[in-house]
C-alpha cells in the first residue's frame, strides 16, 4: 500500500510510514516476505543443529526423559515468551528491536541493558551455531575422509565455516532471504526424511519405557531420579539443550526493517518459527531417542553423541547423508544468525550506542551493514577459542551465555510492557487482555533459567569444593557478570549522560528527502519497488 509518490517519484508505504514514526529512515531493503520472516527465525532456531549439537547436553544431565519431557517443557514456556514478545514487535517493527521497545517502554537505561544483553546474547548463540556445526562437520569429515576428529581441528573448522557465513551476509538481502526460504523448506524435509530412515533402517529400538521414563545422571552430582532435590538440579541443566535450541526467534524483529506488512508478519513469523520449532523438534528427538544402540556408548561419545548414535544403530553410508542434511541446515542456522545479530548492532549503532558506531552503521551500496557483519563474525569466532582447552565445557558454557544473554534481553521489554498494562499502544497483532497472564509465566520461567544456567555443571565445577577443576568451571557467570558490571559501570560513569535511546534521524519530510535521495546511491534489486 502506498501514499502516492513523493518528489521524483519515490512512494513511501505504509511499513515505511511506520518506520517514520519511529524516527528511521527506510536504508534497509525490504524484501522478505511474511515467510521469509518466519524463515529467518525458524532457521536460527534450527532443530537440526541446536537439539542435535547439544544432545549431549540433556543425555548427561536428566538422559531421556530430559530430552522426552524436557522439551516439551521448554517449548511450552518458550512459546509463551514468543507470544509476550510478538504483541511488542507488532507495536514497534524495527530492526532495533528489544533495545528500541525498551528504551520507549522504560527509559534510555532500560534500553542501554537490553540492548547489551541482546547483543552478547545474539554473539554467544552465533558462536555455539558455528561451533556445533564445526563437530557436526568434522565428524562427517572423519567418515568421508579420515579428518582428524580433535578439538583443534574442530576449532579450525569452525573458524573455516564462520568466515563462509560471513562471506555469504555480504550478499544482498534478496539473496539471504532466498536461502532462509530454501532453509525452511530444507529443514522440514530433513527432518522427516531423518525420523524416517531411523524408523525403519535400525534394526533394534529402545523401548517406549526408556524414552519416556529413563532417568540418567551423568554429571557427577548425587541423585538418579526425581526422589533426590539434587536431580531435579541436575534435569534443570539438562533442560539447556531444549532453551538452547529454541532461541534466536528474535531475528523476526530484527528483520522487520526488511518485512513486507512488518507490524504484522514480524509478530506472526516470531510465535509461529517457536511452535512449528517445538512440533518438529519433539519428533526428532524422540526419533533419535528410540535409536539409542547403548547407553553407556552415547555417555562417552559426549559432543559426538548424535554421531555415534547414527554409525553404530545403522551403516556408516546412512550416518555420513544424515550427517549431510544436518551441516547443510546448521550451515544456513549459522548464516542467518549473523544476519540477525549483525542487523542488531546496525541498529544499536544507528542509535551511538557502540564504540565506533559510524562504522558500525555504514550501509554499502547493496545496503549490507559490511562491517557489522565482519564484527559480528569475529566476536563469535573469538568466544569459542577456549574449546581449544576444554571442547565440551567450552561448547556448554557459550551455549549458557547465548540462553541468559538473550532471554534477559527477551523478558526486560516484557516486563515494561506487562507494567504499563492497559496504557500499552498495541500494533496490528496484539494478545489483548491474554498479555496479563502470559507476561507474568513468561518473566517467572526466564527468571529460573537464567539462574538455573548459572550454576556449577559437575561437582568439580564448584569452586570451593576440592578437586576444583577450572576445565569444568561453568564460566558463564564470570562473563554475564562481568558483562553486567562492565555496561552497568559504562552507564553510570559515561553513558547516561549521551545515551538518549533511540535517535530520530529526522522528520517524516526529511526522512521521506533523505530516502530520496540515496535511492540513486544503491543497487535496487528487480523485485524492489519504491
Amino acid at each position: 500500500m502506498s501514499t502516492g509518490p513523493a518528489g521524483g517519484g519515490y512512494q513511501t508505504s505504509e511499513d515505511e510510514q511506520i518506520l517514520h514514526r519511529m524516527g528511521y529512515a527506510q536504508e534497509l531493503f525490504r524484501a522478505m516476505g511474511g515467510f521469509q520472516n518466519f524463515a529467518i527465525s525458524f532457521t536460527i532456531i534450527s532443530i537440526l543443529a541446536g537439539c542435535l549439537t547439544s544432545y549431549f547436553i540433556a543425555f548427561n544431565n536428566g538422559g531421556p526423559i530430559a530430552i522426552s519431557w524436557g522439551w516439551l517443557v521448554v517449548g511450552l514456556m518458550s512459546t509463551l515468551v514468543s507470544l509476550a514478545m510478538a504483541e511488542i514487535a507488532s507495536a514497534y517493527p524495527t530492526a532495533g528491536g528489544l533495545y528500541y521497545w525498551s528504551s520507549k517502554l522504560g527509559s534510555p537505561a532500560w534500553g542501554w541493558f537490553t540492548g547489551w544483553f541482546n547483543l552478547v546474547g545474539q554473539i554467544a548463540v552465533t558462536a555455539a551455531i558455528g561451533y556445533g556445526l564445526a563437530i557436526f562437520s568434522t565428524s562427517l569429515l572423519n567418515l568421508w575422509f579420515d579428518y582428524p576428529n580433535t578439538k583443534e581441528w574442530t576449532l579450525l573448522t569452525y573458524s573455516v565455516v564462520m568466515l563462509i557465513a560471513v562471506l555469504l551476509n555480504m550478499m544482498k538481502v534478496s539473496i539471504t532471504a532466498m536461502l532462509n526460504t530454501i532453509s525452511a523448506y530444507w529443514h522440514m524435509a530433513g527432518v522427516a526424511f531423518i525420523v524416517l530412515v531411523l524408523i525403519i533402517v535400525p534394526d533394534n529400538h529402545q523401548s517406549v519405557s526408556y524414552v519416556f521414563t529413563e532417568t540418567i545422571n551423568n554429571s557427577g552430582f548425587s541423585g538418579t531420579n526425581f526422589g533426590s532435590i539434587v536431580f531435579w538440579y541436575v534435569f534443570g541443566l539438562g533442560l539447556l539443550m531444549s532453551q538452547y535450541t529454541i532461541t534466536g526467534f528474535d531475528a523476526s524483529a530484527h528483520m522487520a526493517e526488511e518485512t513486507h506488512q512488518a507490524s504484522r508478519m514480524a509478530a506472526v513469523g516470531m510465535y509461529m518459527s517457536v511452535v512449528v520449532s517445538v512440533i518438529f523438534g519433539w519428533v526428532l528427538l524422540l526419533a533419535v531417542t528410540f535409536a539409542v544402540p547403548d547407553t553407556q556408548g552415547v555417555l562417552d561419545a559426549v559432543g559426538g553423541a548424535v554421531t555415534y548414535i547414527w554409525t553404530t544403530s545403522m551403516s556408516e553410508t546412512w550416518a555420513e547423508i544424515l550427517l549431510f542434511i544436518c551441516c547443510v541446515a546448521q550451515m544456513f542456522c549459522l548464516t542467518a544468525s549473523v544476519t540477525s545479530a549483525s542487523r542488531m548492532m546496525f541498529a544499536f549503532s544507528r542509535d551511538r550506542a557502540i564504540p565506533g558506531h559510524q562504522l558500525w552503521r555504514k550501509v554499502a551500496p547493496n545496503r549490507v551493514p559490511v562491517a557489522a557483519v565482519w564484527a559480528i563474525g569475529f566476536l563469535a569466532w573469538a568466544l569459542m577459542i577456549p574449546t581449544y582447552w576444554n571442547s565440551a565445557t567450552g561448547y556448554l558454557v557459550g551455549t549458557s551465555i547465548a540462553v541468559i544473554g538473550l532471554y534477559i534481553a527477551f523478558i526486560l521489554p516484557v516486563i515494561l510492557r506487562f507494567r504499563m498494562g492497559d496504557r500499552f499502544e498495541p500494533g496490528a497483532w496484539t494478545l489483548g487482555k491474554h498479555y496479563k497472564w502470559i507476561d507474568i509465566v513468561a518473566i517467572v520461567w526466564v527468571a529460573i533459567i537464567s539462574i538455573l544456567f548459572l550454576g556449577p555443571v559437575a561437582p568439580t565445577g564448584i569452586p570451593w569444593k576440592d578437586g576444583f577443576n577450572w576445565d569444568v568451571a561453568n564460566y558463564a557467570p564470570l562473563t554475564v557478570g562481568g558483562a553486567l558490571l562492565f555496561f552497568g559501570g559504562w552507564w553510570l560513569i559515561s553513558a547516561k549522560n549521551w545515551f538518549k535511546g533511540p535517535v530520530r534521524m529526522g522528520t517524516a519530510e526529511e526522512l521521506e528527502q533523505m530516502e530520496e535521495r540515496t535511492a540513486t546511491e544503491f543497487e535496487v534489486p528487480a523485485d524492489t519497488k519504491y
